[in-house]
């Protein structure tokens, strides 16, 4: 039985605690034309948050 393969995309764009009981994830809108956003915007789009407990479990399967 060959082993199963993590999704390499959600390996980039997720990560867990050490318990595996929170994922977070980054915020859009930080890539580019971020000269027209408010610095205090900009501020907390860099702090990431949290995934919701409805799309947890299946991105802790494709991280695994």
């Amino acid at each position: 039985m060959p082993k199963m393969k993590s999704h390499s995309s959600a390996k980039k764009r997720f990560r867990s605690n050490a318990s595996g009981s929170t994922i977070k994830r980054g915020c859009q809108n930080t890539r580019h034309n971020t000269g027209k956003r408010s610095s205090g915007r900009m501020r907390r789009l860099t702090s990431g948050s949290t995934v919701s407990k409805s799309d947890s479990a299946k991105i802790a399967n494709a991280i695994k």
